[in-house]
């Protein structure tokens, strides 16, 4: 069996007008991809949050690799191997793709030692990414919805995180973008990335995934490997269809 990597226990969160996570327990192993589904509302966008830093547990445990990390800030939650890539486009449209990536690499830029790594780690990303290469000198803000899509994914590899957090990754964008988005995820997945995944394009989210779990009202109702809850006609039909293209909390 795989080890642990992310435990969840219980935790509830919200927003300061009550909780919107009522008691979700999640577990994802090393070299897992786990994908959340569910309604707009569910609370799927804000598991990654918590799982981030960017909202603190009102209860419950937040563990990486058996250690908490809920009393954590999110920079520290970056250094102990935590990455989140937000459904918001993240860029500085202004700066270009080249600064962009190095940005991923800022906090070990800051010390004498960390400059050639972070310069090495790019170089690699820019091979993984060949938008990175062909448009190093381009602003960010001028590439298309999906090539801002892959400059983020790569922006997150630069420290070389244990966990990658995904919040809707296709959100927004045109078939061919999605595809390439997708096939990303894939590859990732297959290099063995450990992944926690929301994506609003059900069907897509889980043929990537290990593993799925579906959301509502807060809690995780039902888990379950990608392909099972791909053939669960319950799950078919209030979530594969018109409403699992819906965005996530």
């Amino acid at each position: 069996m795989a080890e642990q990597l992310l435990l969840l226990d219980h935790v509830t969160a919200g927003y300061g007008l009550g909780d919107v996570l009522h008691g979700v327990d999640l577990t994802v192993a090393v070299g897992e991809v786990v994908c959340l589904i569910g309604p707009n509302g569910a609370g799927k966008s804000t598991v990654l949050r918590t799982v981030s830093g960017l909202l603190r547990p009102g209860g419950g445990r937040v563990l990486l690799g058996g250690e908490p990390v809920d009393h954590l800030s999110p920079r520290e939650r970056l250094l102990r191997g935590i990455a989140h890539v937000p459904q918001e486009r993240s860029l500085f449209p202004a700066m270009s793709v080249w600064d962009n990536l190095l940005m991923g690499g800022h906090i070990l830029e800051r010390t004498r030692a960390g400059r050639p790594a972070v310069r090495k780690r790019a170089d690699e990303l820019a091979e993984r990414f060949p938008i990175v290469a062909a448009r190093r000198r381009e602003a960010a803000g001028s590439l298309s919805g999906g090539e801002q899509k892959q400059v983020e994914l790569a922006r997150a590899l630069m420290l070389d995180p244990a966990l990658l957090l995904l919040d809707e990754p296709s959100i927004g964008l045109e078939p061919r973008a999605r595809h390439a988005v997708f096939a990303t995820v894939r590859a990732l997945a297959d290099g063995g990335r450990t992944i926690l995944l929301v994506e609003q394009n059900a069907r897509s989210g889980l043929a990537v995934a290990d593993r799925g779990a579906v959301m509502e009202s807060g809690r995780i109702r039902l888990t379950g490997s990608g392909a099972s809850l791909l053939a669960d006609p319950q799950v078919a039909r209030l979530y594969l269809g018109a409403g699992a293209t819906t965005e996530g909390v």
